[in-house]
């Protein structure tokens, strides 16, 4: 697959099902990989290195196992700190799931010899782990490669949004997004006839999101179901403003991947996220959007209209967001910097992707993916 040897192995489902079922699903997961990995042509293979990416916290036996058997070093690549923000978000308790949790978390990073986090802001979450002379935790910026638009199935100026300013939402609609205030954002916005909003996706609270903007009648705004990635860019192309959320409640730091896939399609971005969040500076010293970590409504719908109004007479808003997602989320700089840590142990050849556990044979490159049953 473009240019890229793939093996998939099978693996329970873990998406659209329930907690409990979910969680014995993950943790099954790494067990049917590596049991399908030993009956795959590559079972006697060697490798220089392996790269996995969390969530989910799971994959450290798999990760542990090719580890054993090959004798080289690993990279995790963390982009959510859990269970810790299901804790910050009240959706668990320290109690006996949360220990369970724990201690598949503390396994997998166990694995590890060097963990790559997105902000500076999540190192200190790894300072104890860090303490061996034989650890290294380090920034790695997300990644986005060039996505080429090929159309869309979503035609904005075919519905009730054409001629609009469209704010565009594309991603999962769960708890961790705190998303109310973004209807609550368009019907405060209802009057400005100039305005759309976009909803793309999926996730827990989509329903219920659909059904309050259905009981307050607003014309404003369109939800849509999730569509095919290689869509996304030509849905981008419909729109001129990205918009990030995440729940006030977080206390751990994340730059969301929406946010590079605005900067990419050169969208300047509304965002509201928690207190602290190294987005907030970003966004600020970059110039690419407004934020705001009060999560005050009136102080979003204030934003919000500087924007649009912004957005209108400054031409290079475009271009700024471009650049930045040129100059810091490259995934050319990713391998660089992921090939750099290896050469500390023994030099994996790899190419991570954040949706594939990667790995490195000699000159070629080899990637694991999981397929839910």
């Amino acid at each position: 697959m473009d240019g890229v040897e793939v093996v998939r192995l099978d693996a329970p489902r873990t998406k659209d099902v329930g907690y409990l079922r979910r969680t014995a699903a993950e943790l099954l997961m790494p067990f049917a990989m590596i049991m399908n990995l030993r009956r795959s042509p590559l079972a006697q293979v060697r490798w220089d290195g392996v790269v996995w990416y969390s969530p989910s916290i799971f994959l450290g036996a798999v990760a542990q196992w090719i580890k054993r058997q090959s004798a080289c070093p690993s990279y995790l690549i963390v982009r959510d700190i859990f269970p810790e923000w299901a804790v910050d978000m009240g959706l668990m308790r320290r109690g006996l799931p949360y220990w369970f949790f724990k201690l598949v978390e503390r396994y997998q990073y166990s694995v590890a010899d060097t963990i790559g986090v997105q902000t500076p802001g999540n190192l200190s979450y790894f300072g104890r782990w860090a303490r061996r002379s034989s650890r290294r935790v380090e920034v790695l910026q997300n990644w986005l490669a060039d996505a080429p638009d090929i159309g869309c199935s979503i035609r904005v100026a075919e519905g009730t949004l054409a001629g609009r300013t469209i704010f565009v939402y594309a991603g999962n609609m769960g708890v961790a997004q705190g998303m109310d205030i973004l209807v609550d954002l368009a019907a405060r916005l209802s009057v400005r006839k100039d305005i759309g909003f976009l909803f793309v996706g999926r996730g827990s609270e989509s329903q219920r999101l659909r059904d309050d903007v259905k009981q307050r009648g607003l014309d404003n705004v369109v939800f849509h179901d999730e569509i095919d990635p290689t869509e996304i860019a030509g849905l981008y192309a419909q729109c001129q403003i990205g918009i990030v959320a995440l729940d006030p409640r977080h206390k751990t730091h994340n730059i969301p991947g929406k946010f590079l896939s605005y900067m990419q399609a050169g969208l300047p971005v509304l965002a509201n996220v928690n207190a602290g969040n190294d987005l907030l500076t970003l966004i600020e010293r970059e110039r690419v959007g407004k934020s705001c970590s009060n999560h005050e409504l009136d102080t979003l719908a204030r934003l919000a209209c500087e924007l649009v109004d912004e957005h209108s007479v400054d031409f290079q808003f475009s271009q700024r967001c471009r650049s930045l997602a040129a100059k810091m989320f490259s995934p050319g700089t990713v391998v660089k910097q992921v090939i750099a840590a290896g050469v500390r142990g023994r030099a994996p050849a790899v190419s991570p992707s954040p949706t594939r556990a990667s790995l490195g044979r000699g000159n070629e490159k080899i990637e694991l993916q999981r397929e839910e049953a």
